[in-house]
């Protein structure tokens, strides 16, 4: 495991550096399983890392983007904004990789709006 709050970063690649844990980690797990009434809260003690800011502003963006995208839509954009409202689904991991996967996404996500605005604009053309 390497918990984004105590593990170390390696220094070559800034990632965080797995570490091992004994058979007491069940019981930190347990006292966590049971402050889970925390998540989303000012008192939940993982809410301000960096991972879980950038988890709630993914989801912020999600919902306006299909908020904005659903005005206006046109029959033919609905496989592609369909594919678009799949994207997140993409991001996946912990870290690093879930790094690595949101950046695939927001360039996913870039190149289907794109498609979808030369799709509306092919539409009004026409």
């Amino acid at each position: 495991m390497a918990p984004p709050i105590f593990a170390r970063r390696d220094k070559a690649s800034g990632h965080l550096v797995k570490q091992e844990f004994g058979g007491w980690m069940i019981h930190a797990f347990r006292v966590l399983a049971r402050l889970k009434f925390l998540r989303g809260t000012a008192f939940d003690p993982f809410g301000r890392t960096t991972e879980r800011k950038t988890e709630r502003k993914l989801i912020e963006d999600y919902l306006a983007t299909i908020d904005r995208r659903v005005t206006g839509l046109k029959a033919e954009q609905i496989p592609l904004l369909a594919r678009l409202a799949r994207v997140p689904g993409t991001i996946r991991g912990f870290g690093h990789v879930k790094e690595a996967n949101v950046k695939l996404a927001e360039a996913e996500k870039a190149r289907l709006e794109a498609e979808l605005e030369n799709s509306r604009f092919a539409a009004a053309a026409e």
